[in-house]
């Protein structure tokens, strides 16, 4: 009997640890349709989509995501606009096939370097309160310095045990400086000049020593906003979400935006990347 109840308690105790978490790493559910530009990148899984990474739209038939979301084209994928429940039906929901996906041509594999893609929706959406553009950062504006307080959102998981919500979250975070994330006990050579991090660690109650606010597994290819505007492509950080010298890795989108205007424009791109 006294083992019968100890296996409750430890039930009882892991349940509390789990649903404490709200969000992303942290943070909370989004309002509803809050954040329009959002865009859920959902892949087959037998008869029904699961969602597998973000997005966000940029231009009326365009989303910008990550590539390491898509690394080997489509695949069946699909992108759905205006959610906010991933499991409920929501007359907001937009669906669309991929008519053209354009990864980075040097996005390096071993350290996520040029992490950036655009998709070809197979049509424009249509507007509306649930689904419009957010406005991206362009060349030569200024990105967020250090400890300035960005956002990001997303139906990834609100823990290392790959747990994932159901409903839209966002946190906001604190851009750490570069200069740290190149050190050998963070990124070190693998941060390149092309990334920006940042994390939050939590003031107290924490659930756990070093907990903290960040982006994970399924948050990929969302953004990072900076006073409302898409400054970063959430790319890759630790094995493990949350630890505290492993910040959430973010691509720099105004180092691109001569790429973006290309592949939009239909142009053949330069084969010449953004210094590392």
């Amino acid at each position: 009997m006294l083992e019968k109840h100890a296996r409750v308690a430890a039930a009882v105790f892991v349940l509390a640890f789990v649903s404490h978490s709200e969000g992303i790493i942290g943070g909370r559910e989004a309002t509803a349709h809050s954040r329009p530009y959002m865009a859920s990148i959902q892949v087959p899984e037998g008869e029904s989509m699961k969602h597998e990474c973000g997005g966000f739209v940029v231009a009326d038939q365009w989303v910008m995501t990550a590539v390491h979301c898509l690394p080997t084209g489509p695949n069946g994928r699909k992108v759905v606009l205006g959610v906010h429940s991933l499991s409920q039906a929501e007359d907001t929901k937009q669906t669309f096939d991929i008519l053209e996906l354009h990864n980075h041509p040097d996005y390096n594999t071993l350290n996520y370097d040029n992490d950036i893609a655009l998709i070809k929706l197979d049509r424009p959406f249509n507007a509306s309160h649930a689904v419009q553009s957010v406005e991206y950062l362009r060349e030569g504006g200024t990105n967020p310095g250090t400890n300035a307080a960005v956002e990001t959102a997303g139906w990834g998981s609100v823990d290392n045990l790959g747990i994932r919500p159901d409903k839209l979250k966002e946190v906001v975070l604190e851009v750490v400086s570069s200069a740290r994330c190149k050190r050998s006990d963070y990124f070190g050579k693998k941060f390149t000049n092309n990334m920006l991090c940042a994390h939050k660690i939590c003031e107290d109650p924490c659930d756990k020593p070093f907990r903290k606010e960040d982006s994970c597994d399924g948050d990929s290819g969302g953004p990072l906003l900076y006073n409302g505007v898409a400054v970063g492509i959430t790319s890759n950080g630790g094995k493990k979400c949350g630890q505290l010298k492993k910040p959430g890795v973010y691509t720099i989108i105004s180092h691109y935006t001569a790429w973006v205007d290309r592949v939009m424009a239909e142009e053949p791109a330069p084969t010449e990347a953004p210094s590392s």
